[in-house]
């Protein structure tokens, strides 16, 4: 069994366009800094002994609180409110800072396998065997580690499903049972690892896997102040008035009866470039046109309704 079978890519930081996808990531400053400050403290411990030395004479006994402590993060919402892109950035931020390799191992969700009994777990027992032999024993005297590793788990709960779930299959709950024991593993062992597991479905993750997280966060859609500052930055050269963007973040919003506004997906991929498109090449960006056009656009229903929607559909189709 090879890398490729297990992760869809293995991607080294820092890289600038992954600082740039980090910088760019807006509404979520506590987010952001608290996953570098958790994946800073795993890649160099020593930075908290000086903390604590430094703020109180090294007597704060919660600092010991952190030693076993599973490295396990959640990040939940809905599409497109920016989860995968800030696993996938924040990264670039921690190599920056503790100046050291850092690598992002995004893992397949051929995982899952083809049902085989056994291979579920086989594969996701070889993903967390593959990361802890990469990640190896480079701690130096200090406690600095040569590296860190971010193991992102995309599409957590086609992995992580709850156990309790009647119709669940032997093989997945078999799958679930691996994916915790490599959580702890990595937490026994102390090592330099990050698990960070996105999902759509918070209440379809395992209990025992949520009860593991040193943090969950909740994501949601762009208020208006984060639509337009998402806009402002898009649209930075176009020559858009305040007022102009004010109205766009407005369409962009819970406008024409609709209880949901835009992603923050649906205003980078597709508003903004269908702005860039309808333009060329022939004239210019217009604050008008681009009002016209985010009216004409619906945002990405709500991930429930999308569910619902699929289930709907597969009724009929029966």
């Amino acid at each position: 069994m090879n890398q490729t079978d297990l992760f869809e890519d293995v991607l080294t930081l820092p890289d600038p366009r992954g600082q740039a996808d980090f910088d760019r990531l807006v509404g979520l400053d506590e987010y952001k800094a608290r996953l570098v400050k958790e994946t800073l403290l795993l890649v160099d411990p020593g930075q908290l002994r000086d903390w604590n030395k430094t703020h109180h004479r090294g007597e704060l006994v919660a600092v010991q609180y952190f030693h076993s402590r599973p490295p396990l993060f959640l990040l939940a919402g809905d599409v497109g409110t920016g989860k995968t892109a800030l696993a996938r950035s924040f990264g670039n931020e921690v190599a920056k800072r503790a100046r050291v390799r850092v690598e992002l191992y995004a893992l397949s969700l051929n995982t899952r396998g083809s049902g085989a009994v056994g291979e579920m777990t086989r594969l996701i027992s070889g993903a967390f065997k593959q990361v802890r032999e990469d990640v190896g024993k480079t701690r130096g005297g200090d406690g600095k580690a040569g590296r860190g590793i971010i193991l992102l788990i995309d599409e957590a709960d086609a992995l992580a499903q709850s156990r309790e779930a009647a119709q669940m299959h032997h093989e997945d709950r078999a799958g679930v049972n691996s994916l915790i024991r490599g959580v702890d593993d990595i937490a026994a062992e102390r090592l330099p690892v990050a698990v960070v597991m996105c999902t759509n479905r918070l209440d379809a993750i395992d209990p025992a896997v949520r009860r593991r997280a040193a943090a969950v966060f909740e994501f949601s859609r762009p208020s208006r102040e984060q639509r337009l500052h998402v806009l402002k930055d898009g649209l930075a050269g176009s020559g858009f008035t305040d007022r102009e963007l004010s109205q766009l973040a407005d369409a962009t919003g819970e406008a024409d009866g609709r209880t949901h506004g835009f992603t923050y997906s649906d205003l980078t991929q597709r508003l903004i470039p269908t702005l860039v498109l309808d333009a060329f090449p022939e004239r210019a960006v217009t604050g008008a046109r681009a009002i016209e056009i985010a009216k004409g656009l619906k945002p990405t229903p709500p991930f429930r309704e999308l569910a619902d929607t699929a289930r709907h559909g597969a009724h009929h189709g029966r």
